[in-house]
C-alpha cells in the first residue's frame, strides 16, 4: 500500500483541477495514490479528469455538492479505509513544488509529535510573497491571523512554524489521526473547516507545523462577495459557531460584546448604504449559530447583492454644481495609500484635469482617510471624510448617524446580550 493518499477536492474548476493533477505528477516523491474529489461540478471537470489522466487519478464523483469540507471528506475517507499511512489535501487551484510532498512526509516521520503539516502558501499570481505560513487563532481579538501574509521570501522566515492551524489547501495529515479526531468538521460545508481541523489537533495533544521547503502555489480564492452572499453567510455562521464553542469560559464574556459590537456594524452600514441584503444575511448566519443549524445554507439565506447609494458620485456632483470644474483636489491618506490611489482613480473619472496634490488651499477639494467613519468626530464638512470600508460622510443625514451611532449600539448589544448568552450556554452544555 502506498504510503499517501492524495486528495484533491474540485467543483467548477476544470483548467485548475488538471493543472494541479498534472503539478502532482510531476512530484519527485512517488509512493502515494492520487483521489480526485468531483462536488457535482457542473462545467467538464469530470470529463476533462478521466480523458487527460485516466487511471493516474482515482476519480470519486458526489452526486451533490457537499461543500468544501464534504467534498474533501469524500476522499479522505476513502484514502483512510485504504489503509494510507498519510493524507495528503489539496485545493483544485494549487500547483505543488516537485518536493513539496517529500519535505511534509520528512518532517511527520521525523517529528511524532505533530499531527499536520501544512505547506509554505505562496501567492500564484506573485510567487516571491507569501499568502500564508501557518494560522494563528485569536482569543483575545476573536479572529484568526494568516502569519507572514504578503510577507516578501527574503530568506528571513523560519524553516518550520508552529500555529493553531494550517490551510487545507496543503496540509499533509496522519491518518491515524483523523481516526482518533475525525475528517474535516463537515458541517461547516464551507470556510472555519481546516481551522477548526487544526484546533482539534492540538486539543487531542499533537502540534500543527508548517514546512518552508514544502511550497505550493496557490490563487487567492475569491472570498468577497462579487454576485451575492453567498461567502458572507458561511464565514459568519461558521466563524461564530467555533468562538462560540472553543473560546475559554473566562473570556465568554468579552466574545460576545465583540461579535455583537461586529453585528451591529454591519447592520448600520446596511441602513446607512440602503442595502438590506448583507444585514439580513449576517443575522440569519447569527441566527443559525446560535441554534445549531448547519450544513448547507437554508432558504432566505443568501441574496443577490444591491447597488446601493453611491455617495462619492453624490459628493461630486454636488461640488461641481457648487464649485463648476474643479481643478484641485487634496487627499490625506492617513495610512491609507492603496485605498487612496483607488480613490484617485475613481476621482479621476469626475474630474479629468484635476490636479492631485498634498498642499490644501480655499480651493482645493479634500477627502481624508480615517478607520470608520461612524467614529469620526469631525463633523465640520470642511473636508469630506472616507473610511477603509469606503464610506462616505456626504451630507447632515450622514452627520445625524454618526451622532447616533454609539447610543444605537449600546442599545443593540444590550437587546440581544442575553439572548447570545443562553444560546451558547445550551450549545455548549450539548457538547455538539
Amino acid at each position: 500500500m502506498e504510503r499517501v493518499g492524495i486528495v484533491i477536492c474540485n467543483y467548477n474548476k476544470a483548467d485548475d483541477v488538471c493543472a494541479c493533477i498534472q503539478s502532482v505528477l510531476e512530484l519527485k516523491y512517488e509512493d502515494y495514490r492520487l483521489y480526485v474529489v468531483d462536488n457535482a461540478s457542473k462545467d467538464d471537470s469530470v470529463k476533462k479528469v478521466r480523458e487527460q489522466f485516466g487511471a493516474r487519478a482515482e476519480l470519486l464523483v458526489n452526486e451533490k455538492n457537499l461543500g468544501g469540507s464534504g467534498g474533501f471528506n469524500t476522499g479522505i475517507r476513502r484514502a483512510v479505509a485504504a489503509g494510507h499511512e498519510y493524507v495528503w489535501c489539496l485545493d483544485n487551484d494549487v500547483l505543488v513544488d516537485e518536493n513539496a510532498l517529500s519535505v511534509l512526509v520528512e518532517f511527520l516521520d521525523t517529528h511524532p509529535d505533530c499531527g499536520m503539516a501544512g505547506s509554505r502558501v505562496d501567492h500564484m499570481e506573485v510567487p516571491e510573497y507569501v499568502q500564508q505560513y501557518g494560522i494563528t487563532i485569536d482569543f483575545e481579538e476573536f479572529c484568526v491571523e494568516a502569519k507572514y501574509l504578503n510577507h516578501l521570501e527574503d530568506g528571513t522566515m523560519p524553516d518550520v512554524v508552529y500555529s493553531d492551524a494550517v490551510a487545507a489547501c496543503s496540509v499533509l495529515v496522519r491518518s491515524s489521526l483523523i481516526r482518533e479526531i475525525g475528517p474535516m468538521p463537515e458541517d461547516n460545508f464551507l470556510y472555519w473547516d481546516d481551522t477548526e481541523w487544526g484546533w482539534r489537533c492540538n486539543l487531542a495533544g499533537y502540534r500543527v507545523a508548517s514546512c518552508g521547503k514544502s511550497i505550493v502555489l496557490h490563487a487567492m480564492g475569491a472570498k468577497k462577495e462579487a454576485v451575492n452572499t453567498f461567502p458572507t453567510y458561511y464565514a459568519w455562521r461558521n466563524w461564530i459557531d467555533f468562538f462560540a464553542r472553543y473560546t475559554p469560559q473566562e473570556k465568554l464574556e468579552r466574545m460576545y460584546v465583540s461579535f455583537l459590537d461586529a453585528l451591529f456594524d454591519i447592520q448600520y452600514e446596511g441602513l446607512y448604504s440602503g442595502t438590506n441584503h448583507r444585514a439580513i444575511t449576517v443575522m440569519s448566519a447569527f441566527d443559525d449559530a446560535l441554534h445549531g443549524v448547519r450544513g448547507e445554507a437554508g432558504a432566505d439565506r443568501i441574496f443577490d447583492l444591491e447597488p446601493g447609494r453611491d455617495r462619492l458620485a453624490e459628493v461630486m456632483k454636488k461640488e461641481k454644481r457648487t464649485r463648476g470644474e474643479i481643478k484641485k483636489i487634496v487627499i490625506e491618506e492617513n495610512g491609507y495609500a492603496s485605498q487612496a490611489e483607488l480613490l484617485k482613480e475613481r476621482l479621476s473619472v469626475f474630474c479629468p484635469n484635476a490636479e492631485f496634490s498634498d498642499k490644501k488651499d480655499g480651493k482645493s477639494l479634500t477627502f481624508a482617510f480615517c478607520q470608520f467613519l461612524f467614529t469620526q468626530e469631525d463633523l465640520s464638512f470642511q473636508k469630506y471624510y472616507i473610511d477603509s470600508r469606503g464610506n462616505v460622510l456626504a451630507d447632515e443625514q450622514d452627520a445625524l448617524m454618526i451622532i447616533n451611532y454609539p447610543f444605537s449600539k449600546r442599545a443593540f448589544s444590550y437587546s440581544l446580550l442575553p439572548l447570545f448568552r443562553r444560546s451558547v450556554e445550551q450549545l455548549r452544555k450539548s457538547g455538539r
